[in-house]
């Protein structure tokens, strides 16, 4: 289990110091985001992908799940007006549910592809002020480590918090 942890750097320059410490308390790259204003050379830093910019995952996960009662809605709605061939009644229902939850997932996947994580929100005017967002995805058990070694070795790092939660899937 995973913690993201968030902090705003100066520069890009004091980003590829923590992210060099970083690789060398073997935290590994694909745990490691960076999200910086538009037109911000990162170099051999690594940009924060469509996951962590955007509310796929969250968009997703509420598709699934009201594409899946809207099946099930419809499923019993057509039960009982008789649509549904006896005999069938397991795989139809079954189907109905199983294809509105992918319908419901793909379509408030495409939506939520095109809005910025609501997550991010705050630290958004940092970013369009030059500073550089840093997100680190750590084991819980070094949290604190973690934490001392940026607190510790980078008084120019703001500590902005650590998510309850990340997604539980690379």
């Amino acid at each position: 289990m995973r913690r993201r942890m968030y902090f705003l750097l100066p520069d890009v320059r004091s980003a590829k110091v923590v992210h060099n410490e970083l690789l060398l308390a073997k935290i590994e790259e694909r745990y490691m985001h960076v999200i910086a204003k538009e037109g911000t050379t990162l170099d051999d830093l690594p940009e924060a992908g469509i996951r962590q910019k955007t509310d796929l995952v969250h968009g997703l996960q509420i598709g699934l799940v009201l594409g899946g009662f809207t099946g099930m809605f419809l499923s019993t709605l057509a039960l009982m007006m008789n649509f549904i061939v006896h005999g069938l009644e397991v795989w139809s229902v079954g189907s109905l549910v199983f294809g509105g939850a992918l319908f419901g997932a793909f379509a408030s996947s495409m939506i939520a592809v095109n809005v910025s994580n609501t997550r991010l929100k705050s630290f958004l005017p940092d970013v369009e002020q030059g500073r550089i967002l840093f997100m680190v995805d750590v084991p819980i058990h070094r949290l604190k480590e973690i934490t001392l070694l940026i607190e510790g070795h980078h008084p120019e790092a703001d500590m902005r918090g650590i998510d309850p939660q990340i997604p539980a899937f690379p």
